[in-house]
């Protein structure tokens, strides 16, 4: 087959995802934090050796990064690029039959609140980025100046995100969802807010957050019209 020269060869990354074990990694993987190769193996139901065979690929074909920590190494996506290709991919995927109990409960938690990489997404997801339309705070990919006002108050690095290569505050479709949540460098800053106010929390389900009491609390007053400051504290 002939290629142009300005077509680019897709095939290679296509057959790295394509493989079971590595598509489950790399789903793992999409919580946006490092994790060993024991528990991708753990969670991808496959023996130690074979996790690292194929983590070992992942590497070669630069889909995920190794970070050394001491006596170990801790996998992680190459970047949001990555992630993007992997939920978008996930929209157009059919979904996996759930065959327990315990399945259709972690399958419940993923659709109420997960992280998308670095980015809230699931139910909570598409209800914030709502939200913020709804309220005149958000418009055509970008924040309105009530808007700035409103996640700078609450402690967001609007400015930083704004600065970052990555693209500002784009809308992502949500796959289990099919509507929009908010991505980019705006929904990464605004989600590392919510993790250091603790209002959102890890689930015990990889992927999964739960929102707390004080979540629930502070985003209330959010949308409530009254004054928020990063240094004021929800009680």
């Amino acid at each position: 087959m002939e290629f142009f020269a300005r077509d680019a060869d897709i095939a290679p990354v296509a057959a790295l995802i394509a493989d079971p074990t590595r598509a489950a990694i790399l789903t793992a993987l999409l919580g946006g934090r490092a994790l060993a190769a024991g528990e991708l193996a753990r969670i991808a139901g496959v023996s130690a050796a074979t996790a690292s065979a194929h983590l070992a690929r992942l590497l070669d074909g630069r889909l995920v990064d190794v970070v050394p920590q001491g006596r170990h190494r801790y996998y992680r996506l190459a970047g949001h690029e990555v992630a993007e290709v992997l939920e978008s991919l996930a929209t157009i995927s059919s979904r996996p039959p759930v065959r327990s109990l315990r399945q259709s409960r972690q399958a419940r938690m993923l659709e109420e609140a997960r992280t998308c990489y670095d980015h809230l997404a699931g139910r909570a997801g598409v209800g914030l980025l709502d939200r913020l339309r709804e309220d005149g705070h958000y418009a055509a990919h970008d924040l309105t100046e009530s808007g700035e006002r409103l996640l700078s108050g609450l402690g967001v690095d609007v400015a930083g995100a704004r600065g970052s290569r990555r693209r500002f505050a784009p809308e992502c479709l949500d796959w289990t969802e099919r509507r929009s949540h908010l991505g980019g460098a705006l929904g990464a800053a605004i989600a590392r807010t919510l993790f250091e106010r603790e209002w959102y929390r890890r689930g015990a389900v990889p992927r999964a957050v739960v929102l707390t009491d004080e979540g629930r609390r502070g985003l209330a007053t959010l949308f409530s019209g009254k004054e928020l400051t990063s240094a004021t504290p929800v009680t």
